[in-house]
C-alpha cells in the first residue's frame, strides 16, 4: 500500500530542479560571501541574484530583503525587532487569536517585557474584522500583525482592507505570508505592507531558509549579534546553497503559479466530491470560496481527532490537525477554538488536508476512499 501525502501545508517535497541546482552550485559556490577574494565575490554574486529574485516576487526592492532560517525566525525578527526599536513611540501591538505560534509566542515574550497586545477574535468563518482592528487602535499602537492565510484552515484574511485602514497612521503592518506565498498575489508596496514573512520549504524549496521583507526606513533591532551580514539585521554567514535553492524554488513558483493553483483546486474539488460520493458526513471549517487551493480543514462528526490521525497513518494517509498530543493530555487547535468556541465539537474532530506536488488526481481519489472507509469503520464502532 502506497502512502499518500496530504500534508503540504506542513512542508512540501523539494522540487527536483531545486535539488539539482543546489547539488551543482554546491560543488563550486563555497566561498564566504563576506570575503573579498574571488571565491567570496563569486558567492556574493549568487547571494545578490537570489535576493533580487525574492524581492521581485514580492514587488520589493533588493535591499529590503533579509535572508533568515525560515518563517519562525522571520516572524520573531519582525515582531520583537520592530517592537524594541519603536518602543519609544508606544508599547501596544495588535494581532489575532488564530496566528501561528511563531507569532503568538513572540507576542507573549513582548508582553513579558511590558508591551500590551490586543488579540482580535475571528468569526466562525475564520476571518478577522477590519472594523475590530480599527477600533482596537490607540495612540500607543506601533504594530499590527496578521497572517495572510491561516495555516490550518487556508482562510484568506482581508489584508488589503486592513492595510488601507492603517495608511497614514504611522503604524507598522506585518504580514505572515508563509502559507500565502505563491498562491495569492502579493505586492508589498501597492498593499502598504511594512514587513512580510516567507519560507522556502512551503514552495518546494529547501528547509532552513526564508526571508523577511523590511520596508526601507523601518526601524528594527537585531536579535543576534556578531557580524554585519544582511545589513546588520541578521548577522552570521548566510546559508548560501540553501538560499540558491530558495531562489530556484521562487523562479519555478512564479512560472507555474497559475497552473499549480488550478491543479490544486481541482485536487481539492475532487477530494471533497469523492467523500460525498462515498456518503461521508463532513463539514468544512471556513468558507471554501475564501481559502487557498492547497488547504481544506474538515470536521467529521462523532469522530475523535487522535483516533482519526492514528487510523489515517495506518491506512497510509499523511495529514494533520492543530492538536498537540502529549502524555495523557490533548490541546486542541487554537485556530478552531477561536472560530467555534470551547463548547464546539469541531476542534475535537477536525483534520487538515493539504494538496501539492506530491499528489495526482488518482492519489487524491484513492485517499478520499481510504478516508471514507476509516470514517465508516469508526462510526460503526
Amino acid at each position: 500500500m502506497r502512502t499518500i501525502y496530504l500534508d503540504h501545508a506542513a512542508t512540501t517535497p523539494i522540487h527536483p530542479e531545486v535539488l539539482q541546482t543546489m547539488l551543482t552550485k554546491g560543488q563550486d559556490v563555497f566561498g564566504n560571501p563576506s570575503s573579498i577574494h574571488s571565491f567570496g565575490r563569486e558567492t556574493r554574486k549568487h547571494l545578490d541574484e537570489a535576493r533580487r529574485t525574492v524581492a521581485n516576487s514580492l514587488g520589493a526592492k533588493e535591499q529590503e530583503i533579509i535572508f533568515t532560517s525560515g518563517g519562525t525566525e522571520s516572524n520573531n525578527l519582525a515582531l520583537i525587532g520592530t517592537a524594541l526599536a519603536n518602543k519609544h513611540k508606544g508599547k501596544h501591538i495588535i494581532s489575532t487569536n488564530q496566528e501561528h505560534y511563531a507569532t503568538l509566542d513572540s507576542l507573549q515574550y513582548l508582553e513579558s517585557l511590558g508591551f500590551t497586545v490586543s488579540y482580535i477574535p475571528v468569526n466562525e468563518y475564520g476571518q478577522v474584522s477590519v472594523k475590530d482592528i480599527e477600533l482596537a487602535l490607540t495612540e500607543e499602537t506601533i504594530l499590527v500583525s496578521v497572517m495572510a492565510v491561516n495555516n490550518e484552515t487556508g482562510v484568506i484574511q482581508p489584508i488589503d482592507e486592513i492595510a488601507k485602514g492603517l495608511k497614514d497612521k504611522n503604524i507598522l503592518f506585518h504580514i505572515d505570508a508563509v502559507q500565502a506565498y505563491g498562491y495569492i498575489d502579493i505586492a508589498v508596496d501597492e498593499m502598504n505592507i511594512d514587513l512580510l514573512t516567507v519560507s522556502s520549504h512551503k514552495i518546494n524549496g529547501p528547509k532552513g531558509v526564508g526571508a523577511l521583507y523590511i520596508r526601507d526606513g523601518v526601524q528594527l533591532q537585531s536579535l543576534l549579534y556578531g557580524g554585519e551580514q544582511e545589513r546588520k539585521r541578521r548577522p552570521g554567514t548566510e546559508s548560501v546553497i540553501n538560499i540558491i535553492g530558495f531562489q530556484k524554488a521562487v523562479e519555478i513558483m512564479q512560472q507555474e503559479k497559475m497552473k499549480r493553483n488550478k491543479l490544486y483546486e481541482e485536487y481539492k474539488t475532487l477530494f471533497l466530491q469523492t467523500l460525498r460520493d462515498e456518503k461521508v458526513e463532513y463539514y468544512i471549517n471556513g468558507p471554501l470560496d475564501k481559502t487557498v487551493p492547497t488547504i481544506v480543514n474538515l470536521s467529521f462528526p462523532s469522530c475523535e481527532v487522535e483516533t482519526l490521525l492514528t487510523n489515517l497513518d495506518l491506512e497510509g494517509i499523511a495529514a494533520s490537525s492543530g492538536s498537540a498530543c502529549t502524555a495523557g493530555s490533548v490541546e486542541y487547535s487554537h485556530v478552531l477554538l477561536a472560530m467555534f468556541g470551547d463548547n464546539s465539537e469541531r476542534p475535537k474532530n477536525s483534520i487538515r488536508f493539504s494538496f501539492g506536488s506530491h499528489n495526482t488526481k488518482e492519489s487524491v481519489v484513492e485517499a478520499a476512499k481510504r478516508i471514507a472507509k476509516i470514517i465508516k469503520r469508526l462510526k460503526a464502532l
